[in-house]
């Protein structure tokens, strides 16, 4: 509850960026009444409430020791399926940081290696280039189209799905994201130093 507030201040400045991207309720059937979007606290009751039964791990995100996203591991299955769902958002200003890869990276190695998950998916519209971008550089496989399949932004809308096992990331997401972003800088350095030499012997 004590996040309330820095929450709300983040989803104000960011009301623009994260509509497009936002689930909203369907109309109500015939005859029920019209739903309405739970407030902070009801928000957060929720959330402890589906932790509490294993269903929901609920995580905000912090970057320089302030809120600026969230991160919800949902649809937590047990059985011969041991499987969960990752939805999240970021706060703008600190999009392309690498802050949301991390924590990604972060949530999935935990539900693997300490909560005992198998399979994680991350759905998403094909039109968020932003969150595609997150899912790509973490190595997740692309499992095709679910038209329809979540209410966003006022209708149904289709959904990419992405996924990774346990099995296909034995050293840890984690790991394996920082190797990548080593490998990337390597490469960055190596034609920033060819660059001009390249040029010297052109001219």
């Amino acid at each position: 509850m004590r996040d309330q507030r820095p929450w709300r201040e983040v989803n104000r400045r960011n009301r623009d960026w994260l509509r497009p991207w936002e689930a909203t309720i369907p109309p109500p059937a015939p005859g029920a009444p019209p739903a309405h979007r739970p407030t902070y606290r009801q928000m957060v009751r929720h959330l402890r409430a589906e932790a509490n039964a294993g269903r929901m791990l609920p995580f905000v995100i912090e970057y320089q020791g302030r809120l600026v996203g969230q991160l919800t591991v949902a649809g937590i299955t047990w059985g011969s399926m041991c499987s969960g769902h990752i939805g999240y958002w970021v706060d703008q200003s600190v999009a392309g940081r690498g802050v949301m890869p991390t924590s990604v990276a972060l949530a999935v190695d935990h539900c693997f290696r300490t909560v005992g998950l198998h399979r994680i998916e991350v759905c998403i519209r094909p039109e968020n280039t932003p969150s595609r971008r997150v899912v790509e550089k973490l190595g997740f496989r692309s499992e095709g189209l679910r038209p329809r399949y979540l209410h966003i932004d006022g209708g149904w809308r289709d959904h990419l799905v992405f996924a990774l096992t346990a099995e296909e990331v034995p050293e840890g997401l984690l790991t394996r994201w920082h190797a990548s972003r080593r490998i990337a800088s390597l490469q960055d350095r190596d034609q920033a130093q060819d660059g001009p030499r390249n040029a010297t012997d052109t001219a």
